[in-house]
C-alpha cells in the first residue's frame, strides 16, 4: 500500500503469492481426507453418490463383489486425480531456494 497498490492489487500482487506455498500442502490433505472420508460413509449406510449406483447394479445383476470392486476403482481414480493434479500444482507454487 505503500507504493500506491490498492488492497486488492496488494492480495493478489502480495499476500496471496506468499501465502500459497503454506498453504497447499494442508489443502491437499484436507481434500484427500475429505474423498476418503465419503468412501467410508458408503459401508455405514450414507446414501451418496455411489450409494445409487451400489443400488440399481446389484439390484440388477447381483455381483455384489465386484460391485464393490467398482466402487473401490471409482474412489482410488478420483483420489488419484485430485492428489496428481494437486501435487502439480503445489511443485509450482512452492519456493526455490537459492
Amino acid at each position: 500500500m505503500s507504493i500506491g497498490l490498492k488492497q486488492g492489487r496488494v492480495m493478489a500482487m502480495v499476500v496471496i503469492p506468499q501465502a500459497m506455498p503454506a498453504i497447499v500442502p494442508p489443502l491437499i490433505s484436507s481434500w484427500m481426507n475429505t474423498v476418503k472420508n465419503s468412501s467410508l460413509a458408503i459401508a455405514i449406510g450414507y446414501s451418496d453418490i455411489v450409494s445409487l449406483f451400489m443400488q440399481t447394479a446389484l439390484n440388477q445383476a447381483g455381483y455384489a463383489v465386484e460391485m464393490v470392486g467398482m466402487t473401490m476403482a471409482f474412489y482410488m481414480f478420483i483420489s488419484l486425480t485430485i492428489s496428481f493434479f494437486l501435487n502439480i500444482y503445489n511443485k509450482r507454487v512452492q519456493l526455490v531456494e537459492r
